[in-house]
This record gives C-alpha cells, sequence and structure tokens, in this order.
C-alpha cells in the first residue's frame, strides 16, 4: 500500500514537472515568433522525453543523490514514509508555482522537500553534504549563465557582422509582411506597428529577420534550424537532469528498476508538459524579455551545455534558474528586460526551498498520521 502511495505521489511530482518546466527548453522558439506554441511544445515533448530515457545510462550520480542518502540517516532515507512524503512535498509547490505562472525549480523544491520531512521526522541534516552537493552548484548556475551570455552574445553578433549576414524588422500581420524596416526591433519600429495596428485594425507585430547567405543557404533558414535544434538540445539536457532526481524517490519500489523508474517518471512529466504548461510557457517567452532568433538561439544554447555539463558530472543544477539566468543575460545586453516579471521570478526562487521544506514537513507529518 505504502509501495502505492509512493509512486503515485512520484507520477504526480513528475506531472507537476512536466507543466512548470517542459516549454522552459523552447519558450525562446515561441517568445522570438520562430513557431507556434503547438510546435513548440510538441518538440520539447519529444526531446525531454529523449533526455529521460538516456538519464538511466548517463545520470547515475543524481539518482543517488536524490534518495536522500547521506543528506538525512540512512535508516530514514530508506523508508517508505519519507519518500512518499518527498515527492507530495515537491509536488504541490511546484504546481502552486504552475497555477501562478512562475518558473520555479522541481530541484529547489525537492531539496527544500528533502530537508524538511528529514528535520520533522527527528533526523540530523547533514550541512556539509547540503552546501557542498546541492546549495553551492544551484546558487552558482544561474549567475554563470548570465555571465557566459553577456560575454558569448556580442561575439556571435561581432561573427555574424564580419560574415555579411544583416538584420531587419518586419512589421506583419500574421505570417504576412506589411512594410520593411532597418535595423533591429526597437523603439521606432514598435511605434510605427502601433501606428499600423490602428490604421488597419489588426494587431500588427515586429519581428526580426536575418538577411544573407551561409555556405550558400539563406541565413535566416539556417539560424530556425540552429534554433530548433539548440532547443531541443535545451529540453533534452533538463530531462536528462531532471528525470534522475525525480526518479530517485521510486528506488523505494526496487520492483520497477533504474530503466522502469526513468521511463515512468519521463512519460508523467512529458503528460504533465501537454496538459498544463501553457501560463510559464507565457511568463518564459514573452515577459521576461523581448527577443529575435538570434537571441533565442544564443540563449538556448549556453543553456544547453551548462546543464549537460552539470548532469555529467552529477551537479544538480537547475534548468530553470540556468535558462532563466541566460535570458536575463540577453536583455540585459541589449536593454530590453522586463524587470518587474523578473523581480516577480527571483522572488518566487527565494521561497521555493522553504515552502519545499515547510510542505514536505507537513506531508510527512500527515502520512505518519494516518
Amino acid at each position: 500500500m505504502v509501495i502505492a502511495i509512493i509512486i503515485l505521489a512520484v507520477v504526480c511530482l513528475a506531472y507537476a514537472n512536466g507543466a512548470n518546466d517542459n516549454f522552459k527548453g523552447v519558450a525562446t522558439l515561441f517568445g522570438s515568433g520562430t513557431t507556434d506554441y503547438r510546435r513548440a511544445l510538441a518538440w520539447a515533448t519529444v526531446t525531454t522525453l529523449l533526455g529521460s530515457l538516456t538519464a538511466v545510462f548517463l545520470a547515475g550520480t543524481l539518482l543517488k543523490s536524490f534518495s536522500g542518502k547521506g543528506l538525512v540517516d540512512a535508516d530514514l532515507a530508506a523508508t517508505a514514509d519519507y519518500g512518499a512524503a518527498v515527492a507530495l512535498g515537491a509536488g504541490l509547490t511546484v504546481l502552486i508555482a504552475t497555477r501562478l505562472g512562475m518558473p520555479i525549480s522541481t530541484t529547489h523544491s525537492l531539496v527544500g522537500s528533502l530537508v524538511g520531512a528529514g528535520w520533522i521526522a527527528g533526523s540530523a541534516i547533514h550541512l556539509g553534504k547540503l552546501g557542498s552537493g546541492f546549495f553551492v552548484p544551484l546558487l552558482v548556475s544561474p549567475f554563470l549563465a548570465v555571465l557566459v551570455t553577456v560575454l558569448i552574445y556580442p561575439i556571435l553578433t561581432y561573427a555574424r557582422r564580419r560574415l555579411g549576414l544583416t538584420s531587419e524588422t518586419c512589421l506583419c500581420v500574421g505570417n504576412e509582411t506589411i512594410e520593411v524596416v532597418g535595423t533591429s526591433c526597437n523603439a521606432v519600429a514598435l511605434e510605427r506597428a502601433e501606428e499600423l495596428s490602428i490604421r488597419l485594425g489588426d494587431v500588427v507585430t515586429c519581428q526580426s529577420r536575418y538577411q544573407g547567405k551561409m555556405l550558400g543557404v539563406d541565413a535566416g533558414t539556417v539560424l530556425d534550424r540552429l534554433h530548433f535544434l539548440s532547443a531541443g538540445m535545451v529540453s533534452f539536457a533538463r530531462g536528462l537532469n531532471d528525470t534522475p532526481k525525480i526518479a530517485a524517490l521510486l528506488l523505494l519500489a526496487p520492483a520497477l528498476g533504474g530503466f522502469g523508474s526513468t521511463s515512468l517518471v519521463g512519460i508523467a512529466i512529458a503528460i504533465g508538459g501537454i496538459m498544463s504548461a501553457r501560463r510559464v510557457a507565457e511568463t518564459m517567452s514573452q515577459k521576461i524579455t523581448s527577443m529575435n532568433h538570434g537571441q533565442g538561439f544564443t540563449a538556448n544554447f549556453i543553456t544547453s551545455l551548462i546543464v549537460i555539463g552539470a548532469s555529467r558530472l552529477g551537479l544538480p543544477v537547475s534548468t530553470t534558474h540556468v535558462s532563466c539566468g541566460s535570458l536575463f543575460g540577453i536583455g540585459t545586453i541589449t536593454r530590453q528586460a522586463h524587470w518587474s516579471m523578473i523581480g516577480k521570478i527571483l522572488g518566487a526562487w527565494l521561497i521555493t526551498l522553504p515552502m519545499g521544506a515547510t510542505l514536505g514537513a507537513a506531508c510527512y507529518w500527515c502520512i505518519r498520521a494516518f
């Protein structure tokens, strides 16, 4: 009976993770106008699931880390009550954030729930493991993403110009181009789009595109394909990094095995993304910063490199923090960051750990009581 509760709790956590996290890898595709919501979500679902299935072969360290062993007493970490409480506490934390449209870290909610459930159970919390194994990677990764983005984006822009590729802005109604202006999408272009919207009685959007050839192929086509590839890399990396953290709780149901656990979690993540990703998708795509195709590609490429590298090293970084950090970096360097929304996201990050700990402790108390 308790094993069934653990499996159900972990599936709920995986569903919540998919709802909050699945679209993050492809948010730049939707936000930059490269593709529509449905197509972006389909690409995210397929590539995340591939990452989830690959996790059993490449992310064994994370599978062990998030079982709670080394963080709380070994005897407690091996109990079904503890595993179920951790899954429920983390899942509730992520579901609440998803309902509010806030992109938070499932990793943070899991760490908080691991600690909260351990504390209410009377276990010693091994602070050394908590600091070096969890907090340091989680705190450093978003700052690293911002720094790398700020350093790399100007280099890529310089390379594009040296290759003779130019940028222009088209004012469009749907996919139909109404007018073309030089340079990137700026205040003048936005003002012109507003004038045309009033005159035409329809919504005119400002879209950036690139002109020129790369190896005989249209630059815009090449960039769009690279953008899709980079978004797939981020989604794959997210599945690779997040799935073992959740599947670790199923070690208490050994009959499933490593591949069975990661497969079950991967499928639940995919369903969560398909069913409930819209609110967080709008925040990530449209409310952090305006971006064009090249900027979206840069953010995704940097995110994928950091997350895949961390997964290979067994470091529990947050894909949410890294992807948001890359977007923060893009918004900073282009001066188009929406700082009020960024402030709200940072505030949500600050309360994720204590909320996860509180709900983890409450869930453990309820399970033990009933």
